[in-house]
């Protein structure tokens, strides 16, 4: 393995932080056909922790753009390391996918965690056309889902903030 796909491969898998739960449950029932190994959670919540060094405001677009971009082709490299499609260590996906459903968000605790929560489901769930877009080919089939289910998260946190259910 090239010194590329071994820094593709730490970056795709959270510096490694998502072979924890995986290592965890490889062995149970939990880890199967619907290849659920908790690793999500774990993207998930780093991308939580890394939107707070993304610019607020009109910067934030380009630089989402920027990320699914750099996402899907460093995903592709670390699949290709993996030897599979959309392996579940694999968790930048989940990184940018939350950083979608936070898109223009306001920054306070209740509206990122209803978006964290949204999208933990929404990624879980892959309503149309989610599981289409896993049929892509390489990185773009391993991150477009998560950011379709960030953009699901997105529209439901706001509807859930217009109507006055979360502050």
């Amino acid at each position: 393995m090239s010194l590329l796909d071994r820094l593709c491969l730490a970056i795709a898998t959270g510096f490694h932080l998502s072979y924890i739960p995986w290592r965890l449950l490889k062995d149970t029932s939990l880890v199967g056909k619907r290849r659920w190994s908790g690793a999500g959670l774990v993207g998930t919540a780093l991308g939580w922790a890394a939107l707070y060094a993304l610019p607020e405001g009109p910067w934030f677009w380009p630089v989402l753009a920027a990320g699914i971009g750099a996402a899907c082709w460093i995903a592709g490299r670390a699949d290709r390391a993996l030897g599979g499609h959309d392996d579940p260590r694999i968790v930048i996906d989940e990184t940018v996918g939350f950083w979608a459903a936070a898109a223009g968000l306001p920054r306070g605790f209740a509206p990122l965690a209803a978006a964290f929560v949204l999208f933990r489901i929404f990624d879980a769930t892959k309503p149309p056309p989610c599981r289409r877009l896993e049929a892509l080919p390489g990185g773009a089939g391993v991150v477009m889902d998560d950011v379709m289910a960030g953009v699901y998260a997105n529209l439901a946190t706001r509807l859930l903030t217009a109507t006055g259910l979360i502050g």
